[in-house]
């Protein structure tokens, strides 16, 4: 499918100034794929993969010739590939999933052709899918053990693939339920204090997950399956005392639990049931002084068997761009705050106590 030579010999015609240390590589996409779906309408996908590499690119027919540095021509040929892979198996290549391509094959030994093409479930015309390579590997995690934490920050997709992962575990019977639970810390789980009936007072808190559950399920089916108990949407406090067999179970902001919360959750786990936990370790809302039962949990389970924790980071925020920019700028005041505070001097309050009396 691809081929190099030495630029000195055969130069690309939008090479600029060949030399022994550019070589010039040839890929080749089958007659029966589209070159629009691959390089996108008014070659919008082409401009990205240009302005991501140092390499002259230039399109004729079906062949696409690379003239640059060995190492970049040979990513560039890569990326062709797995985009060419990618477009054969059905997906549409959009700005975003050229450009995570592209990072993947800079920075991992991953494949995009096979991140960015394993299916979760597919619902109302639309199919989720990991997008990045954390995701990929949460998701595997997912399959491969009982207790899975996935810990990153907002739009990582780490409640949204649980969920997914939840609704197909449903549909192949491999489990009976669905719960789905969260604690009401703006409540302080005091739910009385508020106006309305028991359904309204907990709605605000659980919505986001009946809207997830409205992508992946048709809507009509919801209030049928929530009636039979097979998907049960409940604040965490509900939980208690409980055993739940047969089940896929998601305890999500988790990050709000306090560590008794978190053990009383944890040991409602039976036979089985699969658990996974998602919180954001950077955006507690518990009272001041009340530690989180997320980030306490890691130093407790951390290296136990059949327990995992998948760990994203702001290069696995799939909304908007500057969602990523938003959470790394914020990790780094946080930062910057931790290493300007003041530390207690060891033995400090005991001189003072002294010098008093």
């Amino acid at each position: 499918m691809s081929e190099s030579t030495d630029s000195s010999r055969t130069p690309s015609p939008r090479s600029k100034s060949p030399s022994p240390s550019r070589v010039q590589a040839k890929v080749v996409i089958p007659d029966d794929h589209s070159m629009l779906s691959l390089l996108g309408s008014s070659d919008e996908l082409l401009r990205v993969i240009e302005g991501a590499f140092r390499a002259d690119i230039h399109v004729r027919g079906n062949e696409i010739t690379i003239t640059g540095s060995p190492e970049e021509s040979s990513v560039v040929v890569r990326l062709f590939e797995e985009l060419t892979e990618l477009v054969s198996g059905g997906a549409e290549l959009t700005t975003d999933a050229v450009e995570r391509s592209i990072a993947m094959l800079r920075m991992t030994s991953e494949r995009p052709a096979e991140v960015l093409s394993l299916d979760i479930i597919s619902s109302r015309g639309r199919t989720i899918r990991p997008k990045t390579v954390n995701q990929k590997r949460y998701v595997d995690a997912i399959d491969k053990h009982t207790i899975v934490f996935g810990i990153g920050p907002a739009g990582t997709g780490k409640t949204y693939l649980a969920m997914a992962k939840a609704v197909r575990a449903l549909q192949e019977k491999k489990v009976n339920r669905i719960i789905l639970t969260r604690p009401a810390v703006e409540a302080g789980e005091r739910l009385g204090f508020l106006p309305g009936t028991l359904y309204e007072k907990i709605d605000p808190y659980l919505r986001p997950l009946y809207d997830a559950l409205h992508d992946m399920l048709d809507p009509d089916s919801i209030p049928r399956l929530m009636a039979a108990g097979t998907i049960e949407v409940a604040p965490l406090a509900y939980m208690r005392g409980r055993t739940l067999n047969d089940a896929f179970i998601i305890l999500d902001e988790a990050q709000n639990t306090s560590p008794e919360q978190m053990k009383m959750f944890l040991t409602r786990l039976g036979f089985n049931s699969k658990i996974v936990v998602t919180g954001d370790v950077t955006q507690v809302d518990l009272p001041g002084g009340t530690q989180s039962g997320l980030r306490v949990v890691q130093e407790i389970l951390e290296g136990i068997s059949d327990i995992h924790f998948s760990r994203l980071t702001s290069s696995d925020v799939v909304r908007h761009k500057l969602v990523s920019d938003i959470v790394d700028a914020y990790g780094r005041y946080d930062e910057a705050l931790r290493q300007s505070a003041p530390q207690a001097i060891k033995g400090g309050a005991g001189k003072r106590s002294r010098e008093r009396q």
